[in-house]
């Protein structure tokens, strides 16, 4: 049977001190105020004579000038050939890539039997073009035996014409003669008549050789006419087949354009980096190469400011830069000074060609952002072209106790009603 003690027993034992109680006398009031007085003083003036600079990080990636070019594919297809290697020098317009982007049925490849038919065509009307110069060639020059002819024939009648008027003239004088002669006396009737016969002879004999000459140059001028309008008949049929020709020359660029596409650099430049290798299938807006330019490039960073922090940045500012690629753990932070600051947001898709654009979890460009150049100056760095770096913007100073009254002026603002100034 358990033992059971009396209530006052328990509570005697708990009660119970089992040494002696020492009591410790307390600061003195005049210190405790003193203590309290100094900390007040000096959070005080803490509060009044200290300050804060708002600071936020953004990010930004290194870029250069002249700017890195970065190659995508124009089409979806399939690399068929590298023409270059990564760190050859390219001048403008070398062949990079070859592109193929041909489409293949059941009756064969359909851009090579387009390019031999669009040949043939060409073959068949430069054999055109050919024969009508060479008609043209031929009839100019068989006209121009004729009109050849035709003028050394014009010179003998022409003799022959003058020599006729000659005759007529002394025919006439010895007319003249016979009927002063008949007048007096000295011949008769018919011998005057005679005389008179072989004048309208001789006339005829001029009259038909001076029309036979008018004619012959009628007809030297229908040859000349004949010439410049057979010339311009064929230059006419020959310009047609011309134009036909350039325009089957269009159809073959647009038909070997949808087969074979070469890529090519269009600036002179380094090779930086290969994104695709032969045999490789790429879809439109795929990048393909990257090119370093020729020159010696300034470096340069592009940072983005968010709308809150626009109104305190300036130019001329310095900030603290973080490269990813030197760890500041390491490297520790580096100057830059803002050279330039957009007025106004960039567009979404300007953003969206950026790596370093601010982004959200689905990868989208949202908000409005602006685009700060920031110069360096940090030469001891091997920087390139499209390192991400983020940097420190040290934007409005205030005194501490303005940061405290902080929410004070949210809730001033929900209470404000409406600004009329």
């Amino acid at each position: 049977m358990p033992i059971q003690f009396r209530p006052e027993v328990t509570q005697h034992q708990q009660r119970h001190w089992n040494g002696k109680v020492l009591l410790l006398g307390g600061w003195p009031a005049w210190v405790t105020v003193l203590l309290t007085a100094g900390f007040m003083a000096l959070l005080l003036t803490f509060l009044l004579f200290g300050s804060y600079t708002r600071r936020i990080n953004v990010s930004g990636e290194i870029t250069t000038e002249p700017h890195t070019v970065n190659l995508f594919a124009p089409e979806q297809g399939v690399i068929s050939q590298l023409m270059v290697t990564n760190g050859q020098p390219v001048a403008a317009g070398t062949p990079l890539y070859q592109l193929d982007v041909s489409q293949v049925t059941r009756s064969g490849n359909v851009t090579t039997a387009t390019l031999a038919a669009i040949e043939k065509q060409q073959q068949q009307l430069d054999a055109i073009i050919t024969q009508l110069q060479n008609n043209k060639r031929e009839t100019l020059a068989n006209l121009q035996q004729q009109l050849t002819q035709y003028q050394q024939a014009q010179q003998g009648v022409q003799a022959m014409v003058a020599s006729s008027l000659e005759g007529l003239q002394a025919m006439r004088i010895s007319r003249d003669s016979y009927a002063a002669s008949l007048r007096k006396g000295l011949i008769n009737t018919d011998q005057m008549n005679n005389q008179r016969y072989l004048y309208y002879q001789q006339q005829s004999v001029y009259q038909s050789l001076n029309a036979q000459a008018i004619q012959q140059a009628l007809d030297i001028t229908n040859l000349r006419s004949a010439q410049l309008t057979k010339a311009a008949e064929f230059d006419n049929q020959i310009s047609q087949s011309r134009y036909q020709r350039d325009d089957l020359a269009r159809q073959l660029a647009e038909a070997d354009a949808k087969g074979i596409r070469l890529i090519v650099a269009p600036t002179r430049g380094v090779v930086s980096a290969l994104s695709v290798t032969p045999g490789q299938m790429v879809n439109a807006g795929d990048s393909l190469i990257q090119l370093v330019p020729a020159a010696t490039p300034a470096f340069s960073l592009i940072i983005w400011l968010p709308d809150d922090s626009r109104p305190y940045v300036t130019q001329g500012e310095t900030i603290n830069i973080r490269y990813a690629a030197f760890p500041y753990q390491k490297y520790g932070q580096f100057p830059g000074r803002i050279v330039s600051v957009s007025s106004a947001p960039l567009a979404a898709r300007e953003l969206e060609g950026y790596a370093s654009a601010p982004r959200t979890a689905s990868g989208a460009v949202e908000g409005s952002w602006y685009k700060a150049i920031v110069a360096l100056n940090n030469p001891s760095l091997a920087l390139s072209s499209g390192m991400l770096a983020q940097s420190t913007l040290f934007l409005e100073k205030r005194p501490l106790y303005q940061w405290m009254f902080s929410p004070y002026y949210s809730l001033k603002k929900s209470v404000t009603g409406p600004v009329n100034e």
